[in-house]
């Protein structure tokens, strides 16, 4: 047949193939797959041009030390973080305890993984896409996906290039995860330890990109708009960037600060909060570069399988509040996630009530 195109024929061989976006790069392609080829109305032109002045916040944390003499206390930061969430459902963190050293070993790391041969790196391939993108456009990154808490991994079962350093950024993340979560609580007018005890900073996966440049980067993104399944995210990015958060139907960038941290909401904590707290469509374009753009997600959200049942806090309802979404587990929201793959919209409408 003329034009017949066998999308599924062409997924599954790429993904069997086992040489990520990298390998296409490497073999010299001047053109990419068109199982990468997003929609027209999905490219990455901008009907509504972001204004230079938008900009998502950025939060001093002053180092996580709040005293009544020092000039950052925590009254003012849970006022930012709350002022932040309710207009953006993004912020970016500064002074926030992970120093800059650790986050540039953390990208050299990662880098280093992606890079090394592709028989070494196999083992640890995580860039399965048959069991999502059947009938959407693939994004134009690699991924190495690592669960780091509850259970803290065995030394062997991480990459030798990158362990030590995914393990120690690891347990820095989780202690401002907890700090995130604590000024979350008190934001929605919560003890501080609210989100904590409903499990909310117990466990943590890392996401972490690989994204080579793009020959073709108007036909496909590097990530395509979503919102993230988490409680929250926090983002490690490098000096290309390449984050857009949409607001307002303006697309904002990010731009690259080598000593910020990147915060968003996900779908649960939305879920939970009642929509107090909203998550928020981002994408990431894809690289018009040389060079290859790095990034860390840090997921804090439960491993699958889970059973523990969520729904909106009992204490932030009333009768002029009652529940919009019902009870779930993060198994159930995850397979509708994964069943819908990334298309712009939010798995929550699936949930409510």
């Amino acid at each position: 047949m003329v034009g017949y195109y066998d999308r599924t024929g062409e997924v599954k061989a790429f993904d069997e193939m086992k040489i990520g976006v990298k390998g296409l790069i490497d073999s010299g392609i001047k053109q990419i797959p068109r199982i990468f080829h997003h929609p027209h109305h999905a490219t990455v032109t901008n009907p509504k041009p972001s204004p230079s002045t938008l900009k998502i916040p950025t939060i001093d944390l002053g180092g996580g030390v709040f005293e009544s003499t020092t000039v950052v206390t925590r009254e003012s930061v849970i006022a930012e973080v709350r002022d932040a969430v309710v207009k953006f459902g993004f912020f970016q963190v500064i002074n926030h305890g992970i120093p800059v050293d650790v986050m540039e070993k953390m990208k050299d790391g990662i880098r280093g993984f992606h890079e090394q041969d592709l028989e070494v790196k196999k083992t640890f391939y995580s860039r399965d896409i048959t069991k999502k993108v059947y009938s959407q456009a693939a994004n134009w990154r690699d991924t190495l996906t690592t669960v780091m808490a509850p259970d803290v991994p065995q030394v062997e079962d991480l990459p030798a290039i990158c362990r030590e350093i995914m393990l120690e950024y690891s347990k820095r993340m989780m202690k401002l995860g907890e700090l995130i979560f604590e000024l979350l609580s008190e934001a929605l007018g919560l003890k501080p330890n609210h989100l904590k005890e409903l499990g909310c900073a117990k466990s943590l996966s890392l996401l972490s990109h690989y994204y080579p440049p793009c020959p073709e980067p108007d036909r496909t993104f590097g990530i395509s708009s979503h919102t993230d399944i988490s409680f929250i995210t926090i983002l490690l990015q490098d000096k290309i960037g390449g984050l857009q958060v949409l607001h307002d139907g303006y697309w904002i960038d990010v731009p690259p600060n080598p000593e910020a941290l990147i915060v968003n909401l996900g779908d649960l904590l939305q879920l939970i909060t009642n929509d107090k707290f909203v998550s928020v469509e981002h994408r990431v374009l894809a690289n018009r570069g040389e060079e290859p753009r790095i990034s860390t997600a840090s997921f804090f959200m439960h491993t699958i399988p889970n059973e523990q049942r969520y729904g909106p806090i009992k204490e932030l309802l009333s009768e002029q509040n009652p529940p919009k979404y019902r009870d779930t587990t993060t198994t159930e929201m995850a397979r509708h996630y994964l069943a819908r793959g990334l298309d712009g919209t939010s798995p929550l409408l699936h949930f409510r009530i």
